[in-house]
């Protein structure tokens, strides 16, 4: 796996990379890689980070694994490639979008506008094999994403954290409180979404509000 990264983030997270856990998760998504298909194509495995770096991060949104389907992972969270079908979850983050700032349904499910203005759409895993959900769980991948959060925590300020459903909500002890805000609401999957915990949260509104009231630039959440 090689480890193609935006420069900002090397200087934090090199320790990492040199770690022999993160050499064992190497090892093995250059495995998975060479006998199975596997997403998202390996060009995209940090596309969060290549799409969003450190200096610019303003809003963190923590998702489990990337989507297994075909052609459906791009590297950023919830997000799926150019003229694929909107995922369940991703239709239901559209829907919230529309009810709360008014914005029409978008025809298109790639988030990369949104990474570009600072929302760091990370997957806790960053890889899977092909229609195996969680397949790459457990390797590794979540000591190297935990890093990342608590870096965030520990070297910038202000950021909004959306941990959206019971995974993400575990992430909320690698954050400091008092240095950055965090939107908790259940997940956009129909399973909670249906049973209300999902629909009305009003975190893209909120998000920006709290961006303004530390005088940062808002996000705009419009796709097209």
């Amino acid at each position: 796996m090689n480890v193609d990264i935006h420069p900002s983030w090397k200087p934090y997270l090199q320790t990492e990379f040199n770690k022999p856990y993160f050499k064992s998760l190497t090892d093995f998504v250059k495995t998975e890689y060479n006998n199975h298909l596997c997403f998202p194509d390996g060009s995209e495995i940090f596309n969060a980070f290549n799409h969003c770096s450190f200096d610019d991060v303003k809003v963190v949104i923590i998702g489990q694994d990337p989507y297994h389907g075909v052609g459906q992972a791009n590297g950023l969270c919830f997000s799926v490639n150019d003229g694929i079908p909107h995922p369940p979850s991703l239709i239901n983050i559209f829907k919230e979008i529309e009810t709360d700032l008014g914005i029409p349904y978008p025809k298109n499910g790639n988030l990369v506008h949104w990474a570009d203005q600072g929302v760091l759409l990370l997957n806790a895993t960053l890889t899977v094999r092909a229609h195996q959900a969680g397949s790459h769980q457990k390797k590794g991948w979540e000591q190297f994403t935990d890093a990342v959060i608590k870096l965030i925590s520990e070297k910038k300020q202000n950021v909004v954290f959306l941990l959206w459903g019971g995974f993400a909500k575990k992430k909320k002890k690698l954050i400091d409180m008092s240095s950055h805000s965090i939107l908790e609401t259940g997940h956009p999957s129909p399973l909670s979404a249906n049973r209300g915990y999902w629909f009305g949260n009003k975190h893209f509104s909120k998000t920006n509000s709290l961006l303004q009231q530390v005088d940062q630039s808002i996000i705009d959440w419009k796709l097209e």
